[in-house]
């Protein structure tokens, strides 16, 4: 019974995944992770790649022959969470950070 109130709560609640998250809570979330991901690969063009790469980093990790700088970017996102935190603290996860800064990569 209590699974089904949480299933119902969920759906009225709207708990569904939608582009315009943190539209409300963090109106400059993606515009901040666009500029922070912009200036890095204008720094290092090849970061690109590594953010997108991080993004599947947990895919790779049961290889036993991982290249050691298959981690490269976390300073990246770094830099976008300390700024992120600074406009609005404790609002934007770091995988939302990660999704955002891997598809703005790619663009």
């Amino acid at each position: 019974i209590s699974l089904g109130a949480l299933s119902l709560a969920s759906n009225i609640i709207g708990g569904y995944l939608y582009p315009q998250f943190y539209d409300h809570s963090c109106p400059r979330a993606q515009v901040i992770v666009r500029n922070v991901v912009a200036k890095a690969v204008a720094k290092e063009p090849r970061m690109a790649a590594s953010l997108l790469r991080l993004h599947f980093h947990d895919c790779f990790v049961k290889r036993s022959n991982l290249n050691r700088n298959s981690a490269r970017g976390f300073e990246v996102i770094d830099e976008i969470k300390a700024e992120i935190e600074k406009e609005c603290p404790h609002t934007v996860s770091c995988a939302d950070i990660l999704a955002l800064a891997a598809r703005d990569s790619t663009v």
